[in-house]
């Protein structure tokens, strides 16, 4: 395959619950990605629940959570232009991608879960073979998500997600709508997850899943071999 054409799905929510705070989707699990997907030669177009500019979390872009992809993406005036004019879902065909993916955060969590047309896409995606994948929360994508025969997408399937210790360590058990790990165990999947805060990524079939950001890399990784590009 030449060229590969990737679709990159983001959040539109920047509301984390009832707090207060804001959120939306991991800097670093988007650009981290973005720059392995780019730097194998594949055409990424950016896409957001509603279209525009998708929300950042503001913690992810504190100097602590920095890495060379997200300074990267700073002095990116393309990639920033890029990402203040994304598609909205509704006008979207997996006819036009080779696969997508699902960058985490915690804005997922609210605007995936109930999304009929995102549910759709994704089957879509799945109807033809198509290299799915996503990391720590994006997996949220893939709750409603049916199998042609109308039983759930990731039952009977090995998945990675943001671990229920991860999301207790991060203080917002009780913020989020459910437990991400305890929603895909209860559909059916097999959860094989590693170590808190520890890369690890599982490819079940054509979907790949990372369980953190520290996973986003990999599992940017992982979809690109499913596509049979080569990767370093």
């Amino acid at each position: 395959m030449t060229e590969p054409r990737i679709l990159i799905v983001l959040t539109s929510h920047d509301r984390l619950g009832e707090t207060g705070e804001r959120t939306g989707f991991w800097l670093e699990e988007f650009a981290s990605p973005y720059y392995v997907f780019r730097d194998a030669g594949a055409d990424v177009t950016l896409a957001s629940v509603k279209g525009g500019q998708p929300p950042i979390d503001p913690k992810s872009v504190l100097e602590e959570w920095h890495t060379e992809d997200t300074r990267r993406f700073d002095a990116d005036a393309e990639g920033q232009a890029a990402l203040a004019a994304t598609r909205p879902i509704s006008d979207l065909s997996a006819a036009d991608y080779d696969a997508i993916f699902f960058p985490g955060g915690h804005g997922p969590m609210w605007d995936y879960p109930g999304n009929e047309r995102l549910a759709s896409l994704i089957e879509a995606f799945d109807a033809e073979d198509k290299p799915i994948g996503a990391v720590c929360h994006g997996p949220v994508a893939l709750v409603d998500v049916r199998k042609a025969d109308g039983t759930s997408f990731v039952a009977g399937r090995r998945v990675s997600a943001f671990t229920n210790g991860e999301e207790e360590a991060v203080g917002l058990t009780d913020v989020v709508p459910f437990l991400l790990e305890d929603r895909l165990r209860a559909l059916g999947a097999t959860i094989e997850n590693a170590a808190d805060f520890t890369s690890n990524i599982v490819t079940d079939g054509n979907l790949v899943t990372g369980q953190n950001p520290q996973s986003s890399a990999a599992g940017a990784r992982g979809l690109l071999r499913l596509l049979a590009v080569e990767v370093a």
